[in-house]
């Protein structure tokens, strides 16, 4: 099933990530940590499919991404830096294994916090917030997407860590072995990874080390 929608807007987040909305087709439905390969409605782009993340909500007028651009990639995140308001996208059927399914730790990597977002936001909508936790590791605090957003919701259980940043307001520190043992208090609960594979494959190996139990560490495989 394709679609071809109109973007209503375009923000920008950070340096070099772009919030884009547009207009949501008729009985188009997706769940809260689900995405949808994208390509641009110009010529030499319509076959360039990509997947993006929803980060708006299913009950929401419109659709939303939040899209980290590589310009040294030449491919469709550069594209998508000169796109804006009235430009079209083709969005295909939604699809992904990331789904909530009861509170945990989400640990998201940079832009691997995208399938988070619709998920976060859903649970702070219907008040069920409750002690979920977030680990979000970034290069810089100049990378940290909707850094005021996650803290309003999450206080004191977001956690932000910073890799090449010794001089930022949050600690420079790495999610690794070291690191979840003194943060994660109960490895029985469900573990919510996003992030390069590298990363998300080496906490998956750290999780199960320490006794969770595979079905409870869900990542996109």
């Amino acid at each position: 099933m394709e679609n071809t929608v109109k973007i209503i807007s375009v923000t920008e987040v950070t340096h070099d990530v772009r919030c884009i909305r547009m207009e949501k087709p008729a009985n188009y439905h997706f769940r809260p940590g689900q995405a949808t390969d994208v390509s641009i409605n110009k010529p030499g782009w319509v076959s360039e499919q990509r997947p993006f993340t929803f980060t708006a909500l299913n009950d929401d007028p419109y659709l939303e991404f939040t899209i980290k651009c590589y310009p040294e990639r030449k491919g469709v995140t550069n594209e998508l830096r000169s796109i804006t308001t009235g430009d079209e996208l083709i969005i295909r059927t939604p699809w992904g294994a990331i789904e909530y399914k009861d509170e945990g730790y989400f640990i998201a990597g940079g832009a691997g916090i995208t399938p988070f977002i619709a998920i976060l936001r859903q649970l702070n909508k219907d008040g069920r917030l409750g002690k979920n936790k977030l680990f979000f590791s970034n290069k810089t605090s100049g990378d940290i997407i909707y850094e005021q957003e996650l803290f309003a919701m999450l206080g004191d259980n977001v956690v932000f860590i910073l890799t090449q940043d010794s001089m930022g307001k949050y600690a420079h520190d790495f999610i690794d072995d070291i690191f979840l043992e003194n943060h994660v208090e109960d490895f029985n609960r469900n573990f919510y990874l996003c992030g390069p594979d590298k990363m998300t494959a080496n906490v998956s190996q750290i999780l199960i080390s320490h006794g969770s139990k595979p079905d409870t560490v869900i990542f996109e495989k």
